[in-house]
């Protein structure tokens, strides 16, 4: 800022310089013979003087006010439009830069998903997106603890939780979680688990020993004469085979009746959760629950401050796990950004979306932006700021400006001359 302003005042001062130059030129040829050089450059001096005098008075009009009759009201063309000038500046910016066209055209331009795949993929790039990760992190903590924070927020989950029906909540929850069959391939899942878990040798043994213990406590006398052992592993292995046969069936029949029975609770619970008081009563306990137990809050309270404390903690170390898992995660994300270009493609297309569907908004939020803030701005500030950029650039119009007057003046001078030649021709 310095060095501007003093490359500023220099620059005033070689166009102060040159004024006074031919001023001083003029003054001198008045008083000389009028011989033809001497008029030349009496004419060269006064146009000169006309243009530094007139580039003066227009950059300066720029910045400050000029006390002059009739033109001094049109000068402080800065200071006194300062809020038109952030006006027109923000909707220059809304409509010329941040305009969809223009983004969309930044977008195909640079590629940006290729851009991010190169840039995961560079040495460094991957580590650095998980110290920036646990940096965030680690201030987000960091702001959560603070006691205004974790008021605004306790009294947030509070409002929150006393204004949600839970019940029909959980009706909705539920019908949305059930919705178009999706409870059909959880017991599908569950089922082939269950079935796997039944062919396992740990659990054999478990039902065979069960067995066993069964016919130990019930019959003590006809375990004794029979072959426990032998019933415990054969019947183990029939029911394997028997709950096999039964889940294989129930995974081929759409219309099995446990599907029908599970199709038929489900809809019921959801029912009776929008429905039926008693329902509604429990959900109220629970909400009152969750709202006033005092040992409720103490053990949240007490689980989250071991849990931000662990995550501060690792956060803080150099070597952090959840750093690392991020910098992975970012590799994976740029190799494969890097080997599929149908994903890349997909990627830029939904920045385009984005880009056409938040650009306006956006745009206008920035825009409101910059003219609030221009507008805040001190006039007298503004116009020393503006000087300060390109006062320097604007001396050289008043050195032009001189430059260029004397040889308008020389020109006029010759041409005025032309009768006389002509004359003595």
């Amino acid at each position: 800022m310095q060095a501007q302003t003093l490359e500023l005042k220099h620059a005033k001062r070689k166009a102060l310089a040159l004024l006074l130059t031919v001023a001083l030129v003029f003054v001198v040829t008045s008083f000389l013979p009028p011989h033809f050089w001497v008029r030349c450059l009496q004419a060269v001096a006064e146009a000169a003087m006309v243009g530094a005098l007139a580039d003066w008075f227009a950059v300066t009009a720029l910045f400050r006010r000029i006390p002059l009759p009739w033109v001094g009201r049109h000068t402080a063309i800065i200071p006194n439009n300062k809020d038109r000038i952030g006006d027109n500046l923000a909707h220059f910016v809304r409509d010329r830069f941040l305009d969809p066209a223009s983004l969309l055209a930044l977008i195909r331009k640079h590629d940006p998903a290729q851009w991010l795949a190169h840039w995961l993929t560079a040495p460094g790039s991957a580590a650095l997106l998980g110290r920036q990760v646990a940096r965030l992190a680690l201030a987000a903590l960091e702001m959560v603890q603070d006691r205004q924070v974790q008021r605004f927020l306790t009294q947030s989950l509070r409002a929150l939780l006393s204004q949600v029906d839970l019940s029909r909540a959980a009706a909705g929850l539920l019908t949305t979680l059930t919705q178009g069959g999706r409870h059909q391939v959880l017991l599908d899942d569950v089922l082939a688990r269950i079935a796997a878990i039944m062919q396992t040798a740990n659990t054999r043994e478990f039902i065979a020993a069960s067995i066993i213990e069964w016919l130990k406590r019930e019959h003590p006398l006809k375990e004794k004469m029979l072959p426990s052992d032998w019933l415990g592993d054969k019947g183990a292995e029939l029911i394997a085979q028997a709950l096999e046969g039964l889940f294989d069936d129930i995974a081929h029949n759409p219309e099995h009746r446990v599907r029908e029975a599970l199709d038929a609770a489900v809809a019921r619970l959801i029912e009776r959760l929008h429905s039926d008081p008693d329902f509604a009563d429990k959900a109220e306990q629970l909400r009152h629950y969750l709202l006033h137990d005092e040992k409720l809050a103490g053990y949240l309270q007490a689980l989250w401050t071991q849990l931000r404390q662990r995550l501060q903690a690792d956060l803080a170390d150099e070597h952090s796990h959840i750093a690392r898992k991020a910098a992975a995660m970012g590799r994976w994300l740029g190799q494969s950004l890097a080997a599929d270009a149908a994903l890349r493609q997909s990627m830029n297309a939904r920045l385009e979306r984005w880009s056409a569907t938040l650009a306006p908004d956006m745009a206008q939020f920035l825009a409101e932006h910059i003219s609030d803030t221009v507008k805040r701005w001190d006039a007298r500030e503004l116009s020393e700021l503006v000087e300060l950029h390109i006062g320097k650039d604007l001396q050289f119009i008043r050195i032009n400006g001189t430059v260029v007057g004397g040889a308008i003046g020389l020109l006029l001078f010759l041409l005025a001359q032309l009768p006389q030649w002509w004359a003595s021709i």
